[in-house]
């Protein structure tokens, strides 16, 4: 058995991986695929080898959302996971569904025919303020009943409410 160097998975829990290697060309993609793939801007995504990959939980769905790509999600609450090309060597875990992001740190961008106008003045964009600084009763509200599944793994889970 080799050595899980991250581990990750979706929202609600039903789905959990471990990759037994660093991932290689962390990038930023800006395409319009990924775009929508997860309701964003861009997306950030770790390729791995895929006997580096190890579903630990559950199973991912797919969307083909091309002949030669396909994108995988969690079928219970929607969490996009996956990229990859069936036939390629690798498999790129989307970098939000790790358990520690901030050990994947992009490396290079890809798409950027389709980058959004306003992503070179991110870092001007104010955001030094807490989550619902002005609302601490709703801050409350969602943290008391979360339903996400923690960044960790457990030996058991359930979908609340």
């Amino acid at each position: 058995m080799q050595t899980v160097v991250l581990t990750g998975g979706c929202q609600c829990g039903a789905v959990r991986y471990a990759l037994e290697e660093p991932p290689q060309n962390v990038h930023i993609c800006h395409c319009r695929m990924c775009q929508k793939a997860v309701g964003g801007p861009f997306a950030i995504i770790c390729p791995v080898l895929k006997p580096a990959f190890r579903l630990t939980r559950g199973a991912i769905s797919y969307f083909r959302s091309s002949d030669v790509g396909r994108r995988g999600f969690c079928r219970d609450c929607g969490t996009p996971l996956t990229f990859d090309y069936p036939d390629g060597d690798d498999i790129g875990v989307l970098v939000g569904t790790l358990d520690q992001p901030d050990r994947a740190p992009p490396e290079n961008q890809y798409g950027n025919e389709s980058r959004v106008s306003w992503y070179a003045n991110l870092v001007q964009v104010p955001g030094e303020r807490p989550t619902y600084a002005d609302n601490p009763q709703m801050l409350h509200r969602i943290s008391s009943t979360n339903h996400q599944h923690p960044d960790h793994d457990t030996d058991h889970w359930s979908l609340s409410g």
